[in-house]
């Protein structure tokens, strides 16, 4: 009769890897259990990866877009908020100047006019505004601010305008001065010709937001609103009865300019909405795939708890035995 055995060193070393075995089992199967995902993902989809990598990509292509419309998403918002406060500004002043050129006396014209110049520089302030370090109406030119200050707007102007009588006079300069290259551009506009390129918030759908400081609806605005600021100046010299009848039309104007802000605002929130609309588009399409993801790697939580229990007894009858063999002894034997 043969016996085979095996010495002590080997049986140690045996145990031991059969110990690491369950535990690194065990160690699967727990972490089975806490993501619900199988770990042996080449059997649950008998070498097929095809279904799965698809699936990967388009969640991936999905992050890559939600990333980006959340960044153009405030893009908008910001801009929009900025035209918020132009709208607002110029609603406000466009009814001052068509109260006081109607029947304002002295000091209510000289008041509207510091009302203007104080509305110029929020103007421009919000004209230069930015997100996230990147100006917002400077074009292409987004590290550079869109405008100079409003003090240098009043002070070219003013050399533009002066030596002119009458009303329809400073206003026909004033013109001249705003369109000529060598005017309101090379004076104030410190941003790019170029516009912003478009936004590709999802597959085949852009979102552009090409809005200029040096815009016809802002310039003009800009324009009556630098003039109401002058009109009282005693530098420019009109008489009473011409800075009224200053003012009064350039209350026309900015309300002129108001309804033209107005299309600028709805354009930019036509975009906005549909940045959102794409944002929910593209979050439906996540939760989906990501469900489709996990029903198609899904671990079953009653299989993977009855295995873990299993190997859990595998490894606690294991320590058993090993306590016992580290027991035997001669002595104990010859007992």
């Amino acid at each position: 009769m043969s016996m085979n055995s095996i010495g002590d060193l080997a049986q140690s070393l045996t145990l031991r890897a059969r110990s690491v075995l369950i535990k690194n089992e065990i160690e699967t199967l727990t972490q089975e259990m806490s993501t619900g995902e199988t770990s042996n993902i080449t059997q649950r989809l008998a070498g097929d990866y095809s279904h799965l990598s698809d699936i990967d990509r388009n969640l991936s292509r999905i992050e890559g877009f939600s990333v980006t419309t959340a960044e153009t998403g405030l893009l908008f918002t910001t801009a929009q908020n900025h035209l918020e406060i132009l709208h607002t500004r110029t609603d406000e002043l466009a009814n001052a100047l068509t109260a006081v050129g109607s029947f304002g006396q002295t000091v209510n014209r000289e008041q509207v006019s510091k009302q203007a110049q104080g509305d110029l520089i929020t103007m421009v302030a919000s004209l230069n505004g930015a997100v996230g370090g990147r100006s917002l109406f400077a074009g292409v030119a987004t590290d550079t601010i869109a405008l100079n200050s409003g003090d240098t707007l009043l002070a070219d102007l003013k050399t533009a305008i002066i030596g002119q009588t009458t009303a329809a006079d400073v206003l026909q300069a004033a013109e001249s001065w705003f369109n000529d290259p060598a005017g309101f551009r090379s004076s104030m506009y410190r941003g790019s010709d170029q516009t912003l390129a478009a936004f590709e918030i999802a597959e085949g759908e852009e979102v552009s937001l090409k809005l200029k400081a040096d815009d016809p609806a802002f310039r003009d605005m800009l324009k009556s609103t630098a003039l109401a600021s002058l009109a009282t100046d005693s530098a420019v010299g009109l008489s009473p009865q011409e800075q009224a009848e200053l003012l009064k039309q350039l209350g026309g104007q900015l309300a002129t300019s108001r309804d033209a802000l107005v299309g600028v605002r709805a354009d930019v929130g036509f975009s906005e909405a549909r940045v959102e609309q794409v944002e929910t588009r593209n979050a439906a399409s996540k939760t989906s795939l990501e469900y489709a993801r996990r029903e198609l790697l899904e671990a079953d939580p009653f299989e993977t708890a009855t295995r873990l229990k299993a190997v859990q007894f595998q490894l606690e009858s294991l320590y058993v035995v090993t306590v016992r063999t580290s027991q035997l002894s001669l002595v104990n034997f010859l007992r």
